[in-house]
């Protein structure tokens, strides 16, 4: 089976969507030496791995979300005559129609549809708006299969583009992985003795004004502490900065090595979310035995179970108590920590790229 992958976002400079599109074309070539894989790249460059003989590279210079990617990738494709195409992200060419499984991470667009959430001005932005409602709209019809993240990724597309029980079939939850972690002994002096960590981009539905508003109130009992924010410095962290008070520290990107000091260093990891289609911040926080209180919203219940300590991400005065709780009840962090190694256990690249390579062949039977 001839498939191409369609990887132009790719590795954790990209956020969840790289990551995931790395592990997957990692553990793809890790169990699969039997279809032959074409992958898109923007560019060749020396950070891209080396693969099995069965995998080859395509360069598609063509920015995501872009006129251009709309126009000229169905050509590409249709040169490269694949079997199967897969598209790790809704961005499917609304003129492609060869077949092509599509990955749903989430809708956030749908519920966030505010031009607040964009860098663009308003005509640009009503206008990508509509686009992405017709390229997804299309993707989801016309696809052969659809992978959400999780449970509650595959009702939000069932409820919102209210698929009927046949359309719904399609659907196939398949949960992300998380990366190993090397336990490491480094200790980082210039972090602060005392502090919350968090670790993500900051579009406005990951809540954090919110964050800094409680935060301010948690210092007015314990002075000492500090609000650690890791993520590529852009519009939407420059923004934050404005309502920033003291001892909040904005680290800007933080290569996994090092970033491994900022979990273990972290008294607790706090993700204050407001929509999230899996969730994986949370989860990485886990898997480096950080203490994790998480917003309630969405699929994140589901994700995290009982390893994480929830509050409601719209009451100020609920996650303010949490952040004291966790701080002071030690058999709480102790049930916590013993809750995290059973949940952890259900998610692997690995396993993902299994249940994708399976999808594949299905699909082709």
């Amino acid at each position: 089976m001839r498939i191409v992958l369609d990887l132009r976002i790719f590795g954790p400079q990209y956020g969840g969507l790289g990551r995931y599109n790395q592990q997957l074309l990692l553990n793809l070539a890790k169990f699969d030496l039997k279809n032959q894989y074409i992958i898109l790249v923007k560019k060749l460059s020396s950070d891209l791995p080396k693969l099995p003989d069965n995998f080859s590279w395509k360069i598609c210079p063509y920015h995501w979300y872009s006129l251009k990617e709309q126009i000229f990738l169905p050509f590409i494709l249709k040169k490269l005559k694949p079997d199967l195409v897969h598209f790790p992200h809704f961005n499917v060419p609304i003129f492609y129609r060869g077949k092509f499984i599509v990955t749903i991470h989430d809708l956030i667009m749908t519920k966030f549809p505010s031009i607040r959430t964009s860098t663009l001005n308003r005509f640009v932005f009503i206008f990508k708006r509509l686009a992405y409602q017709l390229t997804i709209k299309l993707a989801i019809k016309k696809a052969a299969k659809i992978i959400a993240v999780s449970k509650f990724t595959a009702e939000d597309i069932k409820n919102y583009f209210k698929l009927n029980q046949k359309q719904a079939e399609k659907i196939k939850v398949i949960y992300e992985g998380l990366t190993p972690i090397q336990n490491t002994s480094e200790i980082n002096d210039d972090l602060p003795e005392k502090f919350f960590l968090y670790v993500g981009n900051a579009y406005p539905h990951k809540n954090l004004e919110f964050l800094l508003t409680v935060f301010k109130e948690f210092l007015k009992n314990q002075p000492d502490f500090y609000l650690v924010l890791v993520g590529t410095h852009n519009y939407f962290y420059q923004e934050l900065k404005k309502y920033a008070g003291q001892h909040v520290i904005f680290a800007g990107f933080i290569a996994d090595k090092k970033l491994a000091a900022y979990y273990k260093q972290a008294q607790a990891y706090i993700f204050p979310s407001l929509y999230e289609g899996f969730g994986l911040p949370p989860l990485e926080a886990l898997a480096h035995q950080t203490l994790v209180l998480s917003s309630s919203e969405t699929c994140l219940p589901e994700i995290l179970a009982d390893a994480v300590l929830y509050f409601d991400p719209k009451n100020k005065e609920d996650l303010l108590n949490k952040m004291q709780i966790i701080l002071k009840d030690e058999d709480l962090k102790q049930q916590l920590n013993a809750n995290s190694a059973k949940i952890l256990a259900r998610y692997s690249w690995e396993k993902m790229a299994q249940e994708i390579i399976q999808l594949y062949c299905i699909i082709m039977l």
